[in-house]
């Protein structure tokens, strides 16, 4: 059967610059009317078909977006109440565990299916991980979901629980705080680790501290937090944005840290407490150089690469405590155990829980939002370890043990058998 011939519209003809065209109008994805010129009437034709298609296209992926489109378009939606250095996580953490796999597929033909198998290779990772990943998941399709772009939220089934849960690190104990202090003293870390251990401020406020706001010479030494240090493409920005509200705190500073920071003062040529050799504010690079010093004083297992005949070969040492390194005999594995800048923090904050400190003061102090971070994060530390513990059980439940010999000697004597009265602990 012959194909049926295209019937070509006779279209409007205009002269520009002598030369004789055709022309017409069509509207756009946005409803604005656009020319088409032809030299002929079937070229023109010609044009007009693709430029419908194309509109006709926009319109429908405006309407039936795919995963990778509307995570775009959420990214940018988001850009006006999100942090930059946030909103970049966000975008690595969506092409890498969502528009990767399922970014080609419509949003409205995404099943919970295609949600679970995606986040097969996320539950491998940490829970953090996971976490975010299940929250930005969640949020995309809530907003397409209210933006009337899918009738069924596939998401809203999807699991929060998953990836693996770390290991976390203990507070130091006062003899790792000791033997910490001793090995990097008079090293470039010492004073970070000091205002870390005494004041409990987080790394970003430690470094963008400036001297106005260490007050040494008044009757009660404080610190006043009043900026944060932040890294973009490992350039320093310090500025008055706090992770929260609350982050805006005094702290007293005890005397180990008043005598640390004077003698730092002297020295220092910078407005910042820690600074570089030109008395800037450190660099992401340059602060990782400087925690490096702690690093390598660790006795543990290591593995370096060196080429041997022409080969790429993998070696790994096991460094005693105690002994030197070989390369550098100065240097001394003084450590047997590792060190995060966050548990510097987290020591200062148990430490007060342990002396008794109230959850409300402690909740300044770290600069909190709210106290069931302090007590849900830190204080269940307190009461997981048994040895601290041991003296007020043992009270209690002497003191049971004692109450029901007595009233089984009393029943006896009565020759009744005396019934407890439970309705208070129930």
């Amino acid at each position: 059967m012959s194909r049926k011939k295209e019937t070509i519209p006779e279209y409007k003809s205009v002269t520009y610059s002598g030369n004789t065209y055709y022309r017409t109008r069509i509207k756009d994805a946005d409803g604005k009317r656009v020319a088409i010129y032809g030299s002929t009437c079937k070229e023109l034709y010609e044009k007009v078909k693709a430029a419908q298609r194309e509109v006709d296209d926009i319109s429908f992926r405006r309407e039936n977006p795919t995963v990778k489109e509307y995570c775009e378009k959420w990214l940018e939606m988001k850009s006006a109440t999100v942090k930059p250095q946030t909103l970049r996580g966000y975008r690595l953490t969506l092409q890498k565990y969502v528009i990767t796999p399922i970014g080609d597929m419509y949003i409205d033909e995404v099943t919970l299916d295609d949600l679970k198998l995606m986040m097969v290779p996320v539950s491998k990772m940490s829970s953090a991980v996971y976490s975010t990943v299940n929250m930005l998941v969640k949020c995309i399709f809530y907003s397409a979901e209210a933006n009337q772009l899918i009738d069924y939220n596939p998401s809203a089934a999807l699991s929060p629980k998953g990836g693996k849960s770390k290991n976390k690190k203990d507070a130091l104990s006062d003899e790792q705080v000791n033997v910490l202090l001793n090995t990097i003293k008079g090293l470039p870390p010492y004073v970070f680790v000091m205002i870390g251990l005494y004041a409990g401020l987080r790394r970003e406020e430690t470094l963008g501290l400036k001297w106005d706001c260490v007050f040494l010479d008044e009757s009660t030494p404080y610190i006043t937090v009043r900026r944060a240090w932040r890294s973009v493409n490992n350039r320093p920005v310090v500025s008055e944005e706090l992770k929260t509200p609350a982050a805006k705190r005094d702290i007293p500073i005890p005397k180990c840290l008043v005598d640390c920071l004077k003698e730092a003062k002297t020295k220092s040529i910078s407005d910042y407490v820690i600074a570089d050799s030109k008395g800037e504010p450190l660099s992401y690079s340059q602060f990782q150089r400087v925690w490096k010093y702690i690093e390598v004083r660790t006795a543990k297992e290591r593995k370096y690469y060196k080429y041997v005949n022409g080969q790429k070969v993998v070696c790994t040492i096991h460094p005693e405590l105690g002994s030197h390194q070989h390369n550098n005999p100065k240097l001394i594995y003084s450590l047997d155990f590792d060190v995060t800048t966050h548990q510097l923090r987290y020591t200062y904050i148990t430490n007060l829980i342990y002396y008794g400190i109230d959850p409300k003061t402690v909740q300044y102090l770290a600069g909190h939002e709210n106290s069931k971070t302090t007590i849900d994060i830190y204080a269940k530390v307190k009461y997981n370890k048994p040895e601290k513990l041991i003296s007020v059980v043992n009270k209690a439940l002497n003191r049971q043990a004692s109450t029901i010999c007595f009233e089984n000697v009393a029943g006896d004597k009565n020759g009744v058998k005396p019934q407890r009265d439970t309705s208070e602990t129930q």
